[in-house]
């Protein structure tokens, strides 16, 4: 066999060698890049089932919607009721106190007639029949004062008060303190501690 044949083979067999390596390193990569894609298509798959029950979740369903509505509606409608509750309750409240106190304040003149009547009259004459049911009368109408909360003020002999007291007339009095009420031409009254009317006096200066 002579030379030049020789190195024919030789090289006939590397070639044949690379080709194989070739084909083989081919193979591999093949291998590793199906091996790489199918975990991903296996992560995006269960990305997008997450994804999916996440959204299913998320999503509620109609009667739920509709049960938490029809409860808010209940919710509202309880809390406007109780609103009205308390505010006709207040106004009920506030209508008896001004139609007690304007009935009150009709009575006060009444009361200031019995008082300047018994003024009036003698010792002798407050024995007789007719004065003493007079009394008694004048007596019945302050117990229901009384009862319904109306009190007198006091306003003789203490200090001037703006709060209770309406100075009409000032008195030089060097014998009395500075600002004392020395007489009282009307008597004042408060209902359910409200001044219904301010006690009409004489201030000493």
């Amino acid at each position: 066999m002579s030379d030049k044949k020789k190195e024919e083979e030789v090289l006939e067999e590397v070639l044949e060698d690379l080709e194989k390596d070739a084909a083989d390193q081919a193979e591999k990569k093949k291998d590793t890049s199906k091996d790489k894609e199918e975990p991903k298509k296996e992560e995006k798959a269960e990305k997008t089932e997450k994804k999916s029950g996440f959204k299913k979740k998320e999503k509620k369903d109609k009667k739920d919607e509709k049960i938490e509505e029809l409860t808010d509606q209940v919710k509202r409608q309880m809390a406007e009721f109780d609103n009205f509750r308390k505010r006709t309750e207040k106004e009920k409240s506030t209508m008896f106190e001004m139609g007690a106190s304007d009935i009150i304040k009709k009575l006060l003149p009444i009361v200031d007639n019995f008082d300047r009547g018994f003024k009036s009259v003698t010792d002798e004459e407050l024995e007789t029949p007719f004065a003493k049911g007079m009394d008694m009368v004048h007596k019945q109408l302050l117990k229901m004062l009384e009862d319904a909360d109306v009190k007198p003020i006091e306003a003789l002999g203490g200090e001037f008060n703006p709060d209770f007291h309406n100075a009409v007339m000032h008195v030089e009095d060097d014998s009395v303190g500075e600002n004392i009420v020395v007489e009282e031409f009307e008597k004042g009254y408060t209902y359910r501690d409200q001044v219904i009317r301010h006690s009409m006096v004489k201030v000493a200066n």
